[in-house]
């Protein structure tokens, strides 16, 4: 099954800067793209940092007062500090930047989001040079395909292209991006392999199994198990 790659989410046209541009110049280009983060690239689009409007509300926040300032430092946000006296590009960024590559898969880019708790990730070449960038909101757009465009990627993918079956076989109904899987499988690995192929479709939600088959050969002895050894290939490549 063919997954979404960055390469078709991300937004090709990038706003950057480079690590000299000042406070005001990074402030006024996010304000006239209405962005809200933009990378820091060097002469050969190599991604420096990424700075974001947190980074220059910084400055702001630390005029609220001198002890409320301090308390913060207290805690751990010296970092903080230094940004808010930053005059350019290069000290406002928080660097290194965390980036993907165009042919990263959408749950790759999700789960570097979520480890480093970014909004954006810059997306690079193989040369690590910038060539997009992709939001927490692209991400979301595999999530409004509609149920019908849902049901026939299921069909089509699973069934036919992963499994080899005639579609009318297996019943697939979807509601709200909740898949429903119900008929009768011949072999149980063929039953996982469904289940876990049609939870990877782009814009599922959640997969329910009302599928049955007529053969466990998961308790098959070694000599009969080498029989179905192409299931068996499928469920160590999930």
């Amino acid at each position: 099954m063919k997954a979404t790659r960055i390469g078709s989410l991300m937004v090709g046209e990038v706003v950057t800067v480079g690590r000299d541009a000042s406070f005001k110049q990074v402030a006024r280009l996010l304000g006239e793209h209405r962005i809200s983060g933009l990378p820091v690239v060097d002469e050969d689009d190599k991604v420096l940092g990424v700075i974001s409007e947190t980074d220059l509300i910084l400055r702001q926040a630390r005029r609220t007062g001198a002890r409320a300032w301090a308390g913060r430092l207290r805690h751990g946000v010296r970092g903080a500090a230094v940004k808010s006296r930053a005059r350019t590009a290069g000290g406002l960024m928080s660097a290194p930047a965390v980036t993907v590559r165009v042919d990263a898969t959408v749950p790759e880019a999700a789960r570097l989001m979520a480890a480093h708790r970014v909004e954006r990730l810059p997306v690079v070449d193989e040369e690590d040079r910038l060539v997009g960038i992709v939001t927490r909101r692209d991400l979301l757009r595999i999530f409004l395909r509609t149920d019908e465009e849902i049901r026939a990627a299921v069909k089509q993918e699973v069934l036919v292209n992963t499994l080899w079956l005639t579609p009318q076989n297996i019943a697939v109904d979807v509601r709200d991006g909740v898949v429903t899987l119900t008929g009768r499988m011949e072999r149980r690995s063929e039953k996982v392999i469904a289940l876990r192929t049609t939870g990877r479709v782009d814009g599922v939600v959640g997969v329910v199994d009302r599928l049955s088959y007529r053969t466990d050969d998961t308790r098959l002895q070694p000599a009969e198990r080498a029989l179905h050894g192409t299931a068996e290939d499928w469920l160590r490549g999930l």
